[in-house]
């Protein structure tokens, strides 16, 4: 089922759709299916927006393992097993925070104009959007694990830590796409979504402990990398894949911020999203 099967025939009520608890779980579901197809679909007919899910990871390894793999560990393969689980969080923020632009591109488009006349739950809209991001980071994941494999870098555990490594990227991923798309819906343009996504994307990726080690940082700035969720992302993410360090910890504190993240700005989004239309 397609949006085009919900849209109103003539002659048919146009009027805004009724409230989600109206419509209830199981109508909210097909609705996700329906527009969760239709964000694929689009993905289709313009391949060119899977660019940054499929050459990021590609550019990302080649770019830190190389260039500064020798700098940071003394040798690249060092580096490698250092690195790679980290880019798993950095990957998985990056693309989570795109989403904003392109929720705010349906709004300046006219697409949410369209999704006003549709009998629908108005959560579902942005439920979609996740489920569709969601996709994209597996592919993602998928490409950066297999490439960072095929440069050497070693899986030192088994499949089972690797697809939970995979799984603690999307859960934290999508916790910030709940933030990505508030910033979508409460700025003007995507210039400034892009650009506001920047100023949340830097400190956090280069504050954490994904490309060095936090006890060569200054005092100052090891003080946000302990509370910041992307170095405990790379340190459950380094403990999954690579047999060492401690698991339970660093992985219970991305689940801790992944919920509390949900908690905070999904219905945030959602009563702005009503809002809006």
């Amino acid at each position: 089922m397609t949006t085009a099967t919900l849209a109103p025939s003539r002659g048919r009520d146009t009027r805004p759709p009724a409230e989600d608890s109206r419509i209830g779980l199981a109508g909210t579901l097909r609705h996700v299916g329906a527009l969760t197809r239709r964000n694929l679909m689009r993905i289709k007919a313009d391949p060119e927006s899977m660019f940054d899910a499929v050459l990021m990871p590609i550019i990302f390894t080649v770019l830190f393992v190389y260039v500064f793999g020798g700098a940071m560990a003394g040798d690249q393969d060092t580096y490698k097993q250092y690195l790679i689980p980290g880019l798993l969080g950095q990957t998985g923020l990056t693309l989570a925070m795109a989403v904003g632009t392109g929720l705010n591109s349906d709004f300046q488009t006219g697409v949410m104009d369209r999704f006003r006349t549709l009998p629908i739950g108005r959560a579902s809209v942005l439920l979609s959007k996740i489920a569709a991001e969601t996709l994209r980071g597996l592919l993602s994941f998928a490409i950066l694990i297999g490439f960072a494999m095929c440069i050497g870098f070693e899986v030192k555990t088994g499949p089972l830590e690797v697809l939970a490594t995979i799984g603690l990227g999307l859960v934290f991923g999508m916790s910030i796409v709940w933030i990505s798309m508030l910033l979508g819906m409460a700025l003007r343009s995507a210039q400034a979504v892009q650009g506001v996504a920047m100023l949340v994307l830097m400190p956090m990726q280069f504050g954490s402990s994904i490309f060095a080690r936090t006890d060569t940082m200054p005092g100052w700035l090891q003080s946000f990398t302990k509370v910041n969720p992307l170095s405990a992302l790379a340190d459950a993410s380094r403990a999954l894949l690579n047999g060492q360090g401690p698991v339970a910890h660093p992985v219970m504190i991305v689940l801790i911020w992944s919920a509390a993240v949900t908690a905070v700005f999904a219905p945030l989004a959602v009563a702005r999203f009503r809002k809006r239309t």
